[in-house]
């Protein structure tokens, strides 16, 4: 049986929940990158490294929640807090002392931040975060580097997916993307050209430290340091999306790695404990547009921001990940999978890498496992790999009874291990084999 009517065989439990779905929901998902033929998988429960479905099937987890659980599933000392809060009432319409013990914590961590304000996601927090940009400047537009998510508010979308060329996405105003300004990743000179002809009406320029997605198309250091002081000496703000970086990469943030205090600062998914949750923070000067008082405030309200039990969460997780040193051995396991994975490559004549940063992977077939050069990369010399074989081989790796992110990308958690990488290569070591003998290994999409 070919690998599509094996999936369909194994996972009839998520069929049933998937047609069930589409007869309420658009597509029968909740949020675009959940969408996979012929369905995807309905999880019941996770717990650990390992996730199962409303079939049984257990499944080693590499997606990791989107990046947002850098300790895992089910971490005791965080359900533990969860429980506790959850015991004391889950929302009161009032101020409460855990927000305040969270954001201690976020100012105490993160360079760039003086004082915080929580928001109910990522997105809310970047939505809230350029407004706060725009009030601050008197200014209007904002510089953003193409591919680079930012959410999917009206003021993110253009310069994601295929609206690369700065048009409107569908149901965004042109007015709104006219003042959204795109330019490729470390593209030194077209940083410079776009200060030069808009430096007096850019508010700020806002960028993913890592690059799109955590690293699907890297961006460099030295970019984004010339983007922070070219937007200084224009007075506008650099801000610092670090929605998947924060907590991720080091208990300091990417900023505190390359040694920058951005202007503003998003933060969501691991800085939220892995719930729902974010918040923007920054110099206390530009926080002070939301104070009351302030000539140019920013209005900002929010039912659930700075909720009692994300933030028992938030609190438990960034303490675990400081006190244990967390992302110095995730960072050390994703090196650790890289090279394995590469080396894997190399043993069957691939031209496929496994690239990235810190503590995980993508997957760019036709690049050499031998590539170092991530640059390379990000000029786009590389063609990427068609999503027919993407969407093929993720099929294929859950039938093995492994899940990786749906672009090929994996994420990893304070309770993966040098054995989990060993599984993970050896899975990957059968699926290539049953690609190449199904006729799915073919080339990258140009």
């Amino acid at each position: 049986m070919s690998i599509f009517d094996d999936y369909k065989r194994k996972t009839v439990g998520s069929a049933r929940w998937a047609e069930r779905a589409r007869a309420v929901m658009p597509d029968g998902v909740t949020a675009d990158t959940r969408v996979f033929e012929p369905h995807g998988l309905y999880i019941s429960h996770a717990q650990g490294t390992y996730k199962t479905d409303v079939d049984g099937n257990a499944y080693l987890d590499f997606f990791g929640g989107h990046g947002s659980l850098v300790l895992g599933h089910g971490y005791p000392k965080v359900n533990a807090a969860i429980a506790e809060a959850l015991s004391h009432g889950v929302q009161y319409a009032a101020s409460h002392p855990m927000e305040v013990r969270w954001a201690e914590r976020i100012v105490r961590q993160i360079p760039g931040v003086e004082k915080v304000r929580f928001a109910g996601s990522g997105t809310e927090a970047t939505l809230l975060a350029l407004r706060m940009a725009r009030a601050y400047t008197g200014r209007r537009k904002i510089l953003r580097i193409a591919t680079h998510y930012h959410g999917w508010h009206d003021f993110s979308a253009s310069g994601y997916n295929s609206h690369f060329d700065g048009q409107p996405a569908p149901g965004v105003l042109e007015e709104i993307a006219s003042h959204t300004l795109l330019i490729r990743p470390d593209d030194f000179a077209g940083l410079a050209a776009a200060f030069e002809a808009h430096g007096a009406d850019i508010a700020a320029m806002i960028a993913e430290p890592v690059g799109s997605h955590f690293g699907v198309t890297p961006v460099s250091d030295e970019f984004l340091q010339a983007g922070a002081e070219l937007a200084r000496r224009q007075g506008a703000l650099f801000i610092l999306d670090e929605v998947i970086s924060g907590f991720r990469v080091g208990n300091h943030g990417m900023q505190g790695l390359l040694g920058l205090k951005p202007d503003l600062t998003c933060l969501a998914k691991a800085a939220a404990g892995g719930l729902p949750g974010g918040m923007v923070g920054g110099r206390e000067e530009v926080m002070a547009v939301l104070a009351r008082d302030s000539a140019h405030k920013v209005l900002h309200q929010g039912t659930f921001t700075g909720n009692p039990v994300t933030a028992a969460a938030a609190i438990a997780t960034i303490d675990e990940i400081v006190e244990r040193d967390v992302c110095a051995r995730i960072n050390a396991l994703g090196e650790h999978a890289r090279q394995s994975m590469n080396a894997l490559f190399a043993r069957k004549g691939l031209d496929w890498l496994a690239y990235g940063r810190f503590s995980g992977f993508h997957l760019m077939p036709g690049a050499s496992p031998h590539e170092s050069d991530p640059s390379r990369i990000t000029r786009g010399e590389f063609a990427r790999p068609s999503p027919k074989m993407i969407a093929a081989m993720r099929m294929a790796l859950i039938l093995e009874g492994v899940d990786i992110g749906g672009r090929g990308s994996v994420f990893l958690s304070f309770q993966h291990d040098e054995g989990h990488i060993e599984q993970l290569v050896e899975t990957f070591d059968r699926v290539l084999d049953r690609l190449a003998d199904e006729g799915l290994l073919d080339t990258p999409a140009a």
